[in-house]
């Protein structure tokens, strides 16, 4: 997503361009490579269950570490209980710990749960915050409130070889409690310098079939949703999470994503504020065995000019089908919502999506799409899409204009109203351009046409789907997010706790489309702390909400046009081109870069990835 929020696109521009002012000093000798130290797995949080009393956790109180009665333990008998008190008060809790060196991954993960008496459904006023050394990893508040614990899942994989605190910290102000629970503490470290393969997540190959109906003004659609699905691990799989992602846009009192009479499982509670739904199978899945499961949909779009909204009568439906959950090395990835990026990793999937509509609306979607007469009044758009990682559309009385890029890519601009015809000419005039450079690149385009809706309302600069896009009038930005279509459509990412690896590249990409070097860019970079890293995860850039963009965005592409000094415009070029065609339609990871990188080199680039600040 090409985010600049509370900010204009030209403002953030003004700043990538006083990053290029200064000439890059030359680079010392770099050492030869060492060998990468073993990984031994391991489980590094001690007692994280408080099953041992209380060493060797430092605890505010001798009250935070219990067994008393009011709250109860997710596993065993005793449970750390932060706050509660109803006034302004302060718990903390931490131990210290050493991730081993040599892992590629290392997890973090707990159990929490929240009650509260307050009654907003907007402010945080209560907040807990979980940090490792001094990075926040997340912070929760009275809004994430639950009826019985949830887990929650953290990468701190760039932490490894270092000893740090790990600390909890419960903030409660002057009135109405909200009580803060951990239990089952675990921080687990595996994996050796190569990541797990591709195959080793699961539930793998999904394929989607959707039947929905919508109301006159195309804001609420209802209907039936399927997926098929092979577990592709060795460990057999009783359970599978659907995502419902749009929930965020409402409260669990409120949704407007809503899965009703499950058949292939048994529906359990949802999770992570209503965007998570845990699904039990029947008898537990063997590696390359099949299921699906079924269930009824409700979707109600709210008012918005957002990538789920609706901007007057023209509507934005992103991220609204419920897609499948990851489970990797690392678990099940139920990451919290973002706003301020994306939280997405999914696995690529087919879809074939019917949406039975009004006539007086234009339906651009994800895939291919056809028309066909429906009942009185009404149309009904098929649209198939194969290897995408998700499903969005749109639908609004849209003026609609198409053309045919170089390559042959069939594009459609689909633009609200106030949007002259020379912008929406504009707009197309791009897209053709845009969409064959990125090929020319990265691959040939596989998803057939290419649909983007224009909308000078949205508060931020861009959104991709697979084969579909929300923009603004802005050649940048769109050009941006047709890049998104290689990185994260094509080659995909955990873009929760890895958003470098889409945006990044694809501002990058957008550079070398538009004709810009990024020369001597990577001089004016200033780190806020010793903590800020282009690989951070969105736990680190929700917290540190403004610098998300400059470093992200900015230094990230910087970095990568460094690289491509530093190696050589020949070798940067056949590197990201067999990089694609390597993790096509699979999922990238930064070892697995670093790894390619170093290959397409005989420069040691261990003292690259350190002075950029590139782990993993």
């Amino acid at each position: 997503m090409r985010k600049t929020p509370h900010r204009s696109i030209a403002m953030r521009a003004l700043a990538v361009a006083a990053l290029a002012a200064v000439s890059l000093p030359a680079a010392p000798a770099a050492a030869a490579p060492s060998a990468a130290a073993a990984c031994t797995p391991a489980q590094v949080v001690a007692n994280g269950g408080f099953e041992s009393g209380t060493s060797p956790w430092t605890q505010s109180s001798t009250s935070v570490i219990t067994s008393r009665s009011g709250q109860t333990a997710h596993g065993g008998t005793s449970y750390a209980w932060l706050d509660g008190t109803g006034g302004t008060h302060t718990d903390t809790l931490s131990q210290s710990v050493t991730i081993p060196s040599g892992c590629s991954t290392a997890t973090l993960s707990f159990w929490l749960h929240i009650d509260t008496t307050e009654t907003t459904s907007s402010i945080a006023y209560d907040k807990l915050t979980a940090k490792i050394g001094s990075t926040t990893l997340a912070t929760y508040s009275n809004l994430d409130k639950n009826t019985g614990y949830v887990k929650k899942t953290l990468d701190v994989s760039a932490f490894a070889g270092q000893t740090v605190s790990l600390a909890f910290t419960g903030a409660e102000d002057s009135s109405l409690q909200t009580s803060f629970v951990l239990d089952d503490i675990a921080l687990d470290t595996s994996g050796g310098s190569t990541p797990p393969a591709d195959s080793t997540r699961t539930p793998a190959t999904p394929s989607y079939t959707v039947s929905l109906s919508s109301n006159t003004s195309g804001t609420v659609w209802t209907g039936h949703e399927s997926a098929t699905f092979t577990n592709a691990s060795s460990t057999a799989l009783s359970e599978v999470y659907l995502r419902l992602w749009d929930n965020y846009h409402g409260t669990c009192d409120a949704m407007p994503i809503t899965v009703t009479n499950v058949t292939g499982g048994t529906a359990g509670s949802l999770s992570v504020a209503c965007t998570a739904l845990q699904i039990t199978l029947p008898t537990p899945l063997a590696q390359g065995q099949s299921a699906t499961i079924g269930f009824d949909l409700g979707i109600t779009v709210p008012s918005g000019a957002d990538r789920f909204g609706h901007d007057g009568a023209f509507n934005n439906i992103g991220n609204a089908l419920p897609v499948l959950a990851v489970k990797d090395g690392a678990g099940w990835h139920l990451d919290p919502y973002t706003n301020n990026g994306e939280s997405f990793y999914s696995l690529a999937a087919d879809f074939k999506v019917t949406l039975d509509h009004p006539s007086t609306l234009l339906v651009p979607a994800t895939g291919t799409s056809t028309d066909t007469p429906g009942s009185s009044g009404r149309t009904v758009t098929t649209a198939t899409a194969s290897k995408v990682r998700d499903f969005a559309w749109a639908a609004g009385p849209f003026s609609k204009i198409s053309g045919t890029s170089a390559a042959g890519t069939a594009i459609n601009i689909y633009s609200v109203s106030g949007i002259s015809s020379s912008d929406a000419q504009s707009m197309l005039s791009t897209a053709k351009s845009a969409v064959d450079a990125h090929a020319a690149r990265f691959g040939a385009y596989p998803y057939g046409e290419l649909d983007a809706v224009i909308d000078n309302n949205y508060w931020f600069g861009g959104m991709e789907y697979p084969g579909f896009v929300l923009d603004l009038v802005s050649t940048t930005a769109l050009t941006h997010e047709i890049g998104h279509q290689w990185w994260y459509g094509i080659v995909g990412d955990d873009e929760y706790n890895s958003p470098w690896l889409d945006e990044a590249f694809t501002d990058y990409a957008t550079d070398l489309a538009l004709g810009k070097s990024g020369s001597n860019c990577w001089n004016s970079v200033s780190w806020a702390s010793s903590a800020e890293k282009i690989t951070n995860s969105m736990a680190y850039w929700d917290a540190h909400s403004s610098r998300y963009s400059t470093v992200v965005y900015g230094y990230g592409k910087c970095a990568l046009h460094d690289l491509r000094r530093l190696i050589g415009d020949t070798a940067m070029t056949k590197l990201l081109k067999d990089y694609a065609t390597s993790h096509w339609y699979g999922v990238s990871t930064t070892a697995e870069f670093k790894a390619a990188a170093q290959a397409a080199t005989t420069t040691d680039l261990t003292s690259f990835w350190s002075t950029h600040r590139i782990d993993g």
